[in-house]
């Protein structure tokens, strides 16, 4: 597996439903062998749970700048995505492959992955967080700009509530 880019640990925001435990903790596992410091919001079983229990705590961490990025796994991916894209300054994506990762890092600065834990395997979810875990954003212009009309619609929407 890729090692990280030299001088880049983060402290990671980490969620899960009961779909998600086994996955979560294999991801977990990998991050902090790379060195990332990794809070655990749980569940920590695989007994029935409301995702948003676990969820939203994680990205309100992502949202006050406690956790650089965060990484949900529930069945699907879209639930935890739902949840966190409620909050501020929370740029939640679902990814289902590699390139998807790569794709949402560069062009959207994504800070948070989503992933289905039913609908992706652990191979191929080691590998959509390695990539998404190593990508940075794209700094020519037309990203740049793109990703900050974006922050703006997000400060706009949470000003209006």
């Amino acid at each position: 597996m890729m090692v990280e880019k030299e001088g880049c640990i983060m402290k990671i925001a980490m969620a899960n439903d009961h779909a998600g435990t086994a996955l979560k903790n294999q991801i977990k596992e990998w991050l902090e062998a790379q060195g990332h410091e990794v809070v655990d919001f749980g569940t920590y079983d695989e007994e029935g749970c409301d995702l948003s229990d676990f969820v939203y705590p994680a990205a309100q961490a992502v949202s006050k700048g406690e956790c650089e990025r965060g990484i949900f796994v529930d069945g699907v991916g879209y639930g935890s995505a739902m949840i966190a894209n409620k909050l501020r300054g929370v740029f939640a994506c679902v990814c289902q492959d590699p390139l998807c990762a790569e794709l949402a890092r560069e062009h959207n600065d994504a800070n948070v992955l989503c992933i289905g834990g039913k609908i992706i395997g652990s191979v191929l979810a080691m590998r959509i967080v390695e990539v998404w875990m190593s990508t940075d954003p794209l700094t020519a212009e037309k990203y740049v700009r793109r990703r900050e009309k974006v922050a703006a619609i997000d400060e706009e929407c949470t000003v209006q509530k």
